[in-house]
């Protein structure tokens, strides 16, 4: 296989990149690693010193790309499949404005929670957390009045935003529940519903007992 995938079946950017994949049915390889394994964990950060997932191995291109944004743009560069990003270039900028608002206001301040958590707790940060949970709050004002007259993230098509979208929701109601914004709750039950997506949380299922929060 050309293609292959370093990732966790946990990893809340892992599963972005994986909708995209399962979106285009783009073949690939997996490969799963546990950074609690040393052997494993050395063998990953000498591909990406980072040491962050998701990491896209191109064996064809001899080429490794990190960042899940930046491996669905370049499989987009490199599938006749009908691309996630779109072609209009208008349309594309607020696309990458939605991937880029779900993963900064959304996604990484979930992480800050859910990070806080497994921190020892003379070392947590209960302000951090808090603040934290301040801008997802923001965030979801902001995403429910995009979605009121909108089926997807960005406008009437899947893509990329909605790639982003998905693990970012996922995660962040179990920290900071959406109950109360009811167009993010009925977007979230249709990306739930998207084949791509629903395949992604049914392998993840067998590792959710390991989140934390």
């Amino acid at each position: 296989m050309s293609l292959t995938l370093h990732y966790h079946p946990l990893s809340s950017f892992c599963h972005k990149v994986l909708i995209g994949l399962y979106e285009r049915d783009i073949a690939f390889d997996k490969h799963l690693v546990d950074l609690g394994d040393p052997t494993a964990r050395a063998a990953f950060i000498a591909l990406w010193p980072m040491g962050k997932f998701p990491l896209l191995h191109d064996h064809t291109a001899q080429r490794i790309i990190p960042e899940s944004t930046i491996i669905l743009e370049y499989l987009d560069q490199r599938s006749p499949a009908p691309p996630l990003l779109p072609a209009d270039p208008a349309h594309a900028l607020e696309c990458r404005l939605r991937d880029r608002f779900y993963d900064l206001h959304i996604h990484l301040p979930m992480q800050k929670i859910v990070g806080d958590v497994i921190r020892p707790e003379a070392q947590r940060d209960p302000l951090g957390v808090d603040q934290a949970k301040t801008q997802i709050r923001t965030a979801y004002t902001i995403v429910d009045a995009q979605l009121r007259d909108t089926p997807w993230a960005a406008g009437d098509t899947f893509s990329l935003a909605d790639c982003a979208a998905a693990p970012a929701l996922f995660y962040a109601n179990k920290v900071v529940p959406f109950a109360a914004h009811p167009h993010i709750t009925a977007y979230f039950a249709r990306l739930a519903a998207r084949p791509s997506y629903a395949r992604v949380l049914e392998e993840a299922q067998p590792y959710m007992a390991m989140f934390p929060a």
